[in-house]
């Protein structure tokens, strides 16, 4: 081969070198422009009104870097992404879990946002709704969610509620101190995760077979991945996993439901005071009674929220503790005062005891102060909305 030629060799392959280059250039340049031609050029002149941001990849959005933030040491990395790119402007347009979406960030435009109800209304994406159900808190209209609450709350809250449970969450609390002392190492988290379980599904059903309960726990464990996966319905994906999961859970759900119906017009049968027979059993001012899918689903958002914040709280507050050994002694004084006091015939804590942990308290409130469970919050706007960030 002359020099010539290879010179049109090389001058060759850096054509096509190019081309591809342009080409990869160009299909990127059109696969970010899908989301803006689908959603913010119908807006006509509003979408100059919109805020900065990125649409991201066609129907997928951010969700890819978004959970992938979640999967890191530091889950802020996806907003700093948008304020090293746009700006501290505090409101980022974005695609997020299917919908195009506004991110707000500062306080005061998040407070605008949460408690502006006459201009925003709960706007949970379709695939969480469709996961934890259409007829819990999420999915219902405001006036059915004051009612639901209303109806709901009682069972699990408030001290009244904790009386009927206290000995129960003791008793299976102290055993799982005691099983974990003799365990060379643990996953913290973990073994709290499912000790709330067991006491949240008490709470629920009471004394439900071990049966049952360990076919819940498979099952929400699948439920709650789903939860923070992307919604891609197709096998192996974690969203697909989630709605089997579901299914299985209100069969399960549904088949307590059908065995506590029929155990309550069996007059000679003990009735139950967990919260499944609440449910049941309670009546609104026109006499209304819950249907079986509002209990199902209810219980199963009762189950999510609580399951969650409670054991993270726990775990937080005592790392929170452990790195703060004076305020682990005045935490643990106030409790071994509290023992002192105890009369010689008492067994186990009392509902009064409960009352007089003030610091204790405190400890808890300044957990939740610091530590944020809830990420993001969902709200849809009614009308046009004009917010100054």
């Amino acid at each position: 081969m002359n020099s010539d030629s290879s010179w049109s060799w090389i001058w060759g392959v850096g054509v096509v070198g190019s081309m591809i280059g342009g080409s990869m250039m160009i299909l990127k340049w059109v696969m970010k422009r899908v989301n803006w031609w689908l959603y913010e050029r119908k807006l006509g002149e509003k979408q100059y009104s919109l805020p900065p941001g990125d649409m991201g990849w066609p129907f997928i959005g951010n969700m890819w870097s978004f959970l992938r933030a979640f999967k890191t040491t530091h889950p802020d990395s996806f907003v700093d992404s948008f304020v090293s790119r746009f700006g501290r402007t505090g409101m980022y347009k974005a695609f997020m879990f299917g919908n195009p979406s506004i991110i707000v960030t500062t306080p005061e435009t998040c407070k605008r946002v949460l408690t502006d109800d006459d201009a925003f209304k709960p706007g949970w994406p379709a695939s969480t709704m469709e996961l934890i159900g259409k007829k819990s808190f999420i999915g219902i209209s405001y006036e059915e969610h004051k009612r639901l609450r209303r109806l709901t709350a009682a069972p699990v809250n408030g001290h009244e509620a904790l009386s009927v449970y206290v000995h129960y969450i003791e008793d299976i609390v102290t055993s799982a101190l005691d099983k974990w002392s003799n365990l060379e190492r643990i996953e913290f988290l973990t073994q709290l995760r499912r000790l709330t379980f067991r006491i949240i599904m008490y709470i629920f059903l009471s004394s439900e077979s071990d049966h049952v309960l360990e076919a819940l726990e498979r099952e929400y464990t699948k439920l709650n991945c789903g939860v923070r996966a992307m919604a891609i319905n197709l096998p192996g994906f974690a969203y697909h996993k989630a709605l089997k999961a579901r299914k299985n859970l209100v069969a399960t759900l549904q088949s307590v439901v059908d065995d506590r119906r029929n155990r309550s017009k069996d007059d000679n049968f003990p009735k139950k005071k967990d919260m499944m027979d609440a449910l049941l059993s309670v009546e609104d001012e026109n006499g209304r009674k819950l249907e079986d899918e509002e209990i199902i689903d209810v219980l199963l958002m009762y189950l999510n929220a609580g399951h969650e914040s409670s054991g993270h709280t726990m775990m937080w507050a005592t790392i929170f503790l452990q790195e703060h050994p004076e305020f682990l002694q005045k935490a643990k004084a106030e409790q071994e005062m509290i023992v002192k006091k105890r009369p010689p015939t008492q067994k186990g804590l009392t509902l009064k005891e409960i009352r007089e942990m003030d610091y204790l308290s405190k400890v808890v409130d300044e957990t939740l102060r610091i530590i944020t469970f809830s990420l993001t919050v969902f709200r849809e706007a009614k009308t046009d909305v004009n917010i100054s960030a």
